[in-house]
């Protein structure tokens, strides 16, 4: 290791784990424990006492507030985990945070994204990973020592005692053999498939579990299988309540390697055995060391500090890991009760506007509220948790507005942003746009009947705005003007407007309603994008991207709420040579708009940033009001997004992109 800064250390928890890594300390070369935090200022003094520490506090804040700490180790019980790595990454911290890294996958987006963002290193802390038996394991993989990997087999257990609300079978606190130890098998498993395939790690194509959910609702013994691509089997189990071999078995074409002790390599001063059986002939060897196997861990952080990021756990490795014990645990039935709606907490603890929030504001006509000028599609969000995590991310970022539809996800979306509205208590600081009357049901008194629906589902009792899904030819515009008119009136609609409305359809709604003294349509929601909808990528969808809806646009003033403003990613993914995608291809393929693409890398290599954020960009820099709708499905999505808001594109900019004008100079 060349290059390496030695770390100073605090603990947040002085609990059991805290102990090995404060022990660890003494043979790490390149770290210094400086300071150890608890709740309890004479825990925390004990345990300074114990290992000779310089500093206790008694509070988190107050160690991530020493400039002497320049890393912290997060020993709290799984649910804490999100609250304190996030604020030590935002008091420039880097983090090693005990596994699992967080109570499911969204979470743990958050997370990394605050590590991202404020430029410091963060790692689930799987020690054994770091050990450098594990490492040569996977070169026995590479190598094809045993030919070509068929199964996997790996356990961790051990039986707990009966205390039904410790640690380990509290479901409040977490608990159950999957999230403890069952994180072991799991990673080993996608390490070795991985290895077996040549890359860093793989992702099980399918799982199935069984397990045995006790009283306190968490898991206390379960078994796994999974399939990976390349025909890999692992047969992986774990639990809180048995003892197991806890051992590790790769067999291959050619032979088997057993591992005694994959997760401690070193126990009782007995090294941990790699067994190979090949070639008709029994090897083993034996990764001795002379310190202690967790200094490897805190040397990793030291070494890949200025990476933000270790390669033996790096941050995608971590998503996957825990995005496979989300499946594991749905297919056995437990949900901890901090995922719950009525129970669930943002990220940080509370939800607040981040410091760095700069989400510009617009304003629709008839709407007291501002609109933040980005507004966020929710159609993908059916697990509660995950709409939670990106919600929670949107809002402290400076969005407020949210689409939805009666439609979207059979109408658990709706109940989901509801729920979470309500939790976090702010529905007098958000936009809602409410969507129905979508084909078949395209009728004023279906509209009725849905809109009701969809606001009994979010808890509200009135649409910020409504949008009719589609237009209906066969009724005339009268009588939608009529009935959306009427709920106006009665408090249920604030303004209202049409998405996939033709531009005369507007005009004539608007016309009548002049006519009649009533409220008309104060925006629209066509599809535009720098990319041209070739064909359209549902029946009835209408594009805004014409001259003649610009023109009618631009000359009223009404704003624009555009739908797949990003062309559903073809500024990011389009190829000709890509066609696997076969909507991305029928939709947007075609010459021009591969001509768009290479005008909008040109210009995102001009401006250091993305092709697909000047996409946005384009979308957002048009002579009239415009509120894209974007659809992330991760953070990471979301603040890719928002860069777009920071680029200012000129008239002739955007005439260039749009393939109207020759570039000039």
């Amino acid at each position: 290791m060349t290059s390496i800064t030695s770390l100073r250390w605090g603990i947040i928890g002085p609990g059991g784990i805290a102990n090995k890594f404060a022990t660890a300390m003494a043979d790490a070369a390149h770290g210094e424990l400086v300071a150890i935090a608890s709740r309890d200022q004479a825990k925390a003094q004990a345990f300074a006492d114990t290992y000779q520490v310089a500093t206790a506090y008694g509070s988190y804040e107050a160690l991530l507030a020493d400039p002497a700490v320049d890393a912290v180790y997060i020993a709290t019980p799984h649910p804490h985990h999100p609250r304190w790595a996030i604020a030590a990454c935002e008091a420039g911290k880097h983090v090693l945070c005990e596994k699992p890294l967080a109570l499911n996958s969204f979470q743990a987006e958050a997370m990394i994204a605050a590590a991202r963002e404020n430029g410091v290193f963060l790692m689930e802390a799987f020690m054994y990973r770091c050990h450098p038996q594990t490492r040569r394991v996977v070169e026995l993989i590479k190598q094809g020592v045993i030919g070509e990997v068929r199964t996997i087999r790996a356990s961790f257990a051990f039986r707990a005692g009966d205390n039904p609300d410790g640690r380990l079978l509290s479901a409040e606190l977490g608990g159950g053999g999957i999230l403890d130890v069952g994180c072991y098998p799991m990673s080993f498993a996608r390490l070795i498939a991985g290895a077996a395939q040549g890359t860093d790690i793989a992702e099980p194509r399918d799982l199935q579990a069984q397990g045995m959910v006790g009283v306190t609702g968490v898991d206390e013994y379960t078994s796994a299988v999974l399939r990976f691509d390349g025909d890999i089997i692992a047969e992986i189990a774990t639990g809180v309540r048995l003892n197991r071999e806890n051992d590790a078995w790769i067999y291959g074409t050619e032979g088997r390697i057993q591992v005694t002790w994959p997760w401690q390599p070193t126990r009782g001063g007995e090294d941990s055995c790699i067994r190979i059986v090949a070639g008709g002939k029994t090897t083993e060897e034996r990764i001795g060391m002379d310190r202690d196997p967790y200094a490897c861990e805190i040397d990793a952080v030291a070494e890949f500090a200025k990476a933000g990021q270790c390669p033996y756990m790096t941050w995608d490795d971590t998503l996957g890991q825990l995005r496979a014990l989300d499946r594991w645990r749905s297919a056995i039935g437990v949900t901890y009760p901090a995922e719950l709606p009525v129970n669930h907490v943002p990220p940080r603890g509370s939800l607040q506007r981040r410091g760095d929030a700069h989400m510009p504001m617009g304003t629709i006509p008839g709407l007291a509220k501002p609109v933040s000028r980005l507004i966020f599609g929710c159609d993908n969000q059916v697990d509660f948790r995950q709409g939670a995590a990106v919600w929670d991310d949107w809002f402290e970022r400076g969005g407020n507005a949210f689409d939805t539809a009666v439609m979207y996800g059979g109408g658990k979306i709706e109940t989901n942003l509801g729920d979470w509205i309500e939790q976090r208590g702010i529905r007098d600081q958000v936009a809602v746009i409410v969507k129905g009357c979508h084909t078949p049901d395209c009728y004023p008194d279906k509209l009725t009947e849905q809109l009701q629906i969809s606001l009994e589902r979010q808890k509200s009792q009135c649409a910020d705005i409504y949008l009719m899904h589609r237009d209906n030819l066969d009724v005339p515009v009268s009588e939608f003007i009529d009935c959306l008119n009427e709920h106006v009136r009665a408090g249920r609609i604030s303004v209202f407007g049409g998405s996939n409305w033709s531009i005369e359809r507007v005009k004539e709604a608007n016309a009548y309603a002049v006519s009649t003294g009533q409220q008309g349509f104060s925006v629209l929601s066509n599809n535009m994008s720098l990319a041209r909808m070739v064909e359209p990528v549902w029946g009835g969808c209408i594009s805004a991207s014409d001259a003649e809806s610009r023109a009618f646009l631009t000359d009223s003033g009404m704003a624009l709420l555009p739908w797949s403003s990003q062309a559903r990613g073809f500024f990011l993914r389009a190829d000709p040579a890509f066609t696997d995608d076969g909507e991305l291809v029928r939709c947007w393929y075609s010459d021009d708009n591969f001509q768009r693409l290479e005008r909008a890398r040109v210009l995102a290599e001009e401006k250091s940033v993305l092709p697909i954020q000047i996409a946005l960009a384009y979308v957002l820099n048009q002579p009239f009001p415009t509120f894209p709708l974007i659809g992330p499905r991760h953070i990471v999505e979301t603040a890719s997004s928002m860069q777009g808001l920071d680029i200012e594109l000129t008239a002739a900019e955007t005439s260039w992109l749009n393939l109207e004008t020759a570039r000039v100079g």
